[in-house]
Formats: structure tokens, C-alpha cells, sequence
């Protein structure tokens, strides 16, 4: 008996379960779609409301604070005990930030519905990365890149559809975006009743192989990987929150485009974003994830340095490489860091997502300060160095294949 327990525990884990990696990536593209919609909006809102650029950062910060401070504890919590039902409860936060910030005239009120939008990330994220772990069937790094590159896709979606339906008829248009954060709760709820029916095997497989694929590093050596894991995902997302939340104020500024057009160009840099982004994996379970993580943060810097120096469609061009290049680490950083300590998906990737979303916040409000004490130009001449921190990769241990 124990025997066939044993043979199904370990059918249900080694099969990949594309139907749920595919569904919920869908979700996350929906997601993030969904999360897309309040950076993209900067420019409306500065006009309308009178905001400066520090009110900007600000409303950025409230909102990435919001989406990862709560991300490691949902991730600890969760990977304790497992709720298939956070997923739908998540996008109903979502959702209710979405029709608040449609009916927002004020900054106040702009800042108190980003929360609920940043809430509701903050529980989606830590749960499905466990969903897109679980059903990998060993396949890590590709199932991660699945999942990933649905929130890419969905960044990338969210300026292009607020270009066409919030610029031109108005901010009370977000609310129409609830009919999307619909659609992710029931693909979610089919999604929690898979979870929900494979949820002891699965735990099951993870808890009896955490010992054997534990790597034979110590714990100090574990300890400094993760804080250059970090120190990566800073260089990486802080370079980042330039190009999300200022991408936009530069085209305009620089080479007097209208704020469609510069959407349209965010949006080319988000689909590359989107689309370096599911190689990020796969390139990773064949070549080493350490290696990925050099190439795609190091390997970025020729070209954010020469960004601030061309003309408009050498800028897009360049802007689409470095999205292409700098996009693959983070699914390779994350598979990196699961295989460090085995068993705490949940807590792993709530750090990480949080993490970036924390950095991304910070990074945005300081360099809305900076835009405004000196230009909008001059942050991406500074920012064009951050990517040289991928040096550090060379310091991370190699970790050998089980």
C-alpha cells in the first residue's frame, strides 16, 4: 500500500501540469495588467491634479510598499498553511482599488486606492508562484518563466489599453478594468479547486525531497547568496522604475512626443520586457542559472549607457535590447534562490517579489525628487550605471545539478 502511495505521490509530482501553469499565468498577466494601469496614468494625473514629480514617486512608493511589504509575510504564512482561496480574495481587492481610483480627485484618495490595488498583488503573488512551482513537475526555471512572463505580458498590455481607452475619454474609463480582475477570479477559482485537490501530495513530495535536493552549502554561504540575490534584484528594479514610472516624462520632455505616442513606446519596451522574459528560465535549467543571471543584468550595461545619448528612434530601439537582455534574470534569480532553500517557496518568492516591488517603489520616489531638483534626463544618465552591479554574480557559489 505505502508503495502505491508512494508511486502516485510521485506521478502527480513529476508531471507538468501545463493547463494550471497556463492558467495562471493568464492570471498573473491579469494581474499585472491590472497593476500596469496606475503608472501609466502618471501623466493624466499630473495634469489634471497639478502634481509635481515628487507626488509621483510618492504615490509610487505608497503603491509598491503596499504590494511587497505585506509579499514575505504572505509568503511564510502560506507556506504553513496553503489557502487556494487567497488567490480570488486578492483580485477582490484589486478589483475595489480599481473602481476607487476611478472615482479618485484628490491625492489622498489616489494613495488610498493604490493601497487597495498594492494589497491585492501582494497576496496573489507568493500563493500562484507556489501554484507555478507545484505543478512545474521539476521543470523549475521553465514553469517560473511561464508564470512570469503572464505579468510581463500583462505590464506591457496595461499602458498600450490605457492609452486607448483611459487617456482619451478620462480617469473614470478605470473602472472598466474591473471587468478584467473579473475575469482572473474565475480562472482563479478553477485554479484553487486544482490546488486545493493536489495540495497533500504535493506537500507531501515537497517535504521528502527538501532534504535530498538541499545544497551542501552553509548557511553563512546560503546567507550571502541571498543578500547578492538582493543586491541584483535592486540594480535590476531600480533601473527598472526609471523606465516604468519616467520612460514616458522622458520621450515627452526630449523629443516633444504626445503622451499616446510615449505609451505606445512604453509599451515596445514593456513587450520586450515580456518576451526576454520566458528565456530567462528555460536558458537557465539548461545552462545554469548563474550564468543567465550574469548575461542578463551585466550584459545590459553597454546599453543603458548609451540610451541617454540617442536620437528617438535609436532610444526605442536601444530601450527594446535592454529590455530583451535585463528581463531574463528575474526567473533565474528566483529558481536560483528556491534552490538555496528548498521548501519555503512561498516565503522565497514573497521575499523576492516584495523585494523588487520595494525597490521599485523606493527607487521611483527618489527619482522623482531627482527629476524635479535637477531634469528628467539626468536621472537616466545616472540610472545608465546601475546594471554594472552585475559584477557581483561572479560571487555566488555554482550549484550542481540533482
Amino acid at each position: 500500500m505505502n508503495t502505491s502511495n508512494n508511486q502516485t505521490t510521485q506521478a502527480v509530482v513529476n508531471r507538468t501540469v501545463y493547463s494550471i501553469l497556463f492558467a495562471i499565468s493568464i492570471s498573473h498577466l491579469l494581474n499585472d495588467l491590472l497593476q500596469s494601469v496606475v503608472p501609466s496614468i502618471y501623466p493624466m494625473l499630473k495634469q489634471n491634479l497639478n502634481l509635481n514629480f515628487t507626488q509621483i514617486g510618492i504615490i509610487t512608493l505608497v503603491f509598491q510598499l503596499t504590494s511587497s511589504v505585506f509579499q514575505p509575510f504572505v509568503g511564510l504564512y502560506t507556506d504553513k498553511r496553503p489557502n487556494p482561496k487567497s488567490l480570488f480574495f486578492g483580485m477582490i481587492f484589486t478589483c475595489t482599488g480599481l473602481i476607487s481610483l476611478s472615482f479618485a480627485g484628490s491625492f489622498t484618495s489616489i494613495l488610498v486606492s493604490v493601497c487597495l490595488i498594492g494589497m491585492g498583488s501582494s497576496i496573489f503573488h507568493p500563493e500562484a508562484s507556489r501554484v507555478a512551482h507545484l505543478a512545474s513537475g521539476g521543470k523549475k526555471g521553465l514553469a517560473q518563466s511561464i508564470f512570469q512572463v503572464g505579468g510581463n505580458t500583462g505590464s506591457a498590455v496595461g499602458p498600450l489599453l490605457a492609452a486607448i481607452i483611459i487617456i482619451p475619454h478620462g480617469q473614470a474609463h478605470i473602472r472598466w478594468f474591473a471587468i478584467f480582475a473579473l475575469i482572473a477570479m474565475i480562472i482563479l477559482l478553477s485554479v484553487g479547486k486544482w490546488y486545493q485537490s493536489n495540495l497533500v501530495l504535493k506537500k507531501q513530495a515537497v517535504n521528502k525531497n527538501a532534504a535530498i535536493d538541499t545544497p551542501s552549502l552553509s548557511r553563512k554561504t546560503v546567507v550571502i547568496s541571498i543578500v547578492i540575490l538582493l543586491v541584483l534584484i535592486f540594480s535590476k528594479y531600480f533601473y527598472m522604475a526609471s523606465m516604468t514610472s519616467y520612460f514616458t516624462f522622458y520621450l515627452i520632455d526630449k523629443f516633444h512626443i504626445s503622451i499616446q505616442q510615449s505609451q505606445i513606446y512604453l509599451f515596445a519596451f514593456l513587450a520586450a520586457v515580456a518576451a526576454g522574459t520566458i528565456l530567462g528560465g528555460p536558458l537557465g535549467d539548461r545552462y545554469g542559472r548563474k550564468l543567465i543571471i550574469w548575461v542578463s543584468i551585466l550584459g545590459a550595461a553597454p546599453f543603458t549607457l548609451l540610451l541617454p545619448h540617442l536620437n528617438l528612434w535609436g532610444t526605442i530601439v536601444t530601450a527594446v535590447i535592454i529590455g530583451l537582455i535585463i528581463s531574463s534574470a528575474f526567473s533565474a534569480i528566483l529558481v536560483y534562490a528556491t534552490e538555496l532553500i528548498p521548501g519555503k517557496v512561498g516565503m522565497v518568492a514573497g521575499l523576492f517579489f516584495g523585494f523588487a516591488f520595494g525597490i521599485a517603489g523606493i527607487g521611483s520616489a527618489i527619482l522623482g525628487w531627482l527629476a524635479d531638483k535637477t531634469s528628467i534626463s539626468y536621472i537616466f544618465s545616472v540610472c545608465a550605471f546601475l546594471p554594472l552591479i552585475g559584477i557581483v554574480t561572479g560571487f555566488l557559489p555554482n550549484l550542481k545539478k540533482r
